[in-house]
């Protein structure tokens, strides 16, 4: 997206008023007990990144299928991974990179839908300094993991960063207190740019555009609970990618829909960057080849993360396409 688009938008919608209850027609309810319970955890708090399975809960489609869905989000004393390790859900959003790292400690798991079709990580440097060029630079990462591409880049590439993990990479950024810092082009970057921040272009690292173009979000199961559950997670998938399609058709509803759980959880965020979140996190469903969204795991990204991973040590050995998909 254009820098120009995006900061018209922020100043044109920075005086819209807090989103309001949506009036959306829900289809006739299914009676409760028949509706078979399924837990569901993305990997982070309630924001537009997750709108497809929001539209998905509140428009009945979920329960069109026969599924009583509970969308729980992580805590601060339980992260998504780890109730999706231990089982308390049943299915949980991870990124294709965090799937092989399971995958590689032994847990087989199943992706029964696949969101994002391209890498939206960045690294955003100070002053517009090329994020290639920069000696020995001081680097943010986030504490929780999600940087295990940028790692292998950096080591393939023969970078010296020094990796800095930190639970909020923004606020470290602007204060000066490093050189660099790891973004995702639907969330941190657009905070970067509500601060008042203007990369030039040289200080922006693409890594879709640079060799990396690596898929992120689907949504797992483990093998285990897929085998038991075949029929229950092939009716979620098929709400959840109803609920994206729908979503991608209907952006301003679809963003009253995600207000309403940004409140509900109380998020400290704004519109202005929900709107702009939804908006690319639909750009990045769409396939860089074909254009459409698929919903699908791509073989060769499978294995350019898997070969990518494994050769800088980060898995014990490369996992297959077919290890991940029934």
């Amino acid at each position: 997206m254009d820098i120009r688009r995006i900061l018209a938008v922020l100043i044109l919608a920075a005086a819209l008023p807090a989103s309001l209850s949506a009036q959306r027609a829900k289809p006739t309810s299914v009676p409760a007990e028949t509706l078979e319970p399924f837990v569901f955890s993305p990997q982070w708090t309630a924001q537009a990144q997750f709108a497809g399975y929001y539209v998905a809960k509140e428009l009945g489609f979920y329960e069109e299928e026969g599924l009583d869905v509970e969308i729980v989000h992580p805590f601060a004393s339980q992260d998504a991974e780890e109730r999706f390790r231990q089982g308390s859900s049943l299915a949980s959003t991870l990124t294709l990179t965090e799937a092989l790292e399971i995958v590689d400690d032994g847990i087989p798991l199943v992706n029964i839908l696949q969101t994002s079709m391209n890498s939206a990580m960045l690294i955003v440097s100070r002053y517009g300094n090329d994020p290639m060029s920069l000696k020995h630079p001081k680097v943010i990462m986030w504490r929780g993991g999600f940087g295990q591409i940028a790692r292998c880049m950096a080591s393939k590439e023969h970078l010296d960063y020094q990796w800095i993990a930190a639970a909020s990479v923004v606020n470290l950024f602007v204060a000066g207190a490093v050189d660099a810092t790891l973004a995702m082009s639907y969330n941190e970057y657009y905070q970067l740019l509500q601060t008042g921040l203007v990369t030039p272009g040289n200080g922006l690292y693409r890594f879709s555009e640079h060799g990396y173009n690596i898929q992120e979000d689907g949504v797992y199961m483990t093998a285990r609970q897929y085998r038991r559950n075949k029929d229950k997670a092939d009716r979620f998938a098929r709400a959840s990618r109803r609920g994206w399609e729908w979503a991608a058709e209907h952006p301003d509803e679809t963003l009253e829909i995600v207000m309403d759980y940004v409140q509900e959880f109380r998020i400290p965020t704004n519109r202005v960057l929900q709107q702009l979140m939804l908006e690319e996190i639909l750009r990045l469903q769409l396939d860089p080849d074909s254009g459409e969204r698929e919903f699908r795991l791509r073989p060769d990204m499978v294995r350019q993360a898997s070969v990518l991973m494994f050769e800088q040590g980060v898995l014990k050995r490369e996992i297959t396409y077919e290890e991940l998909v029934p």
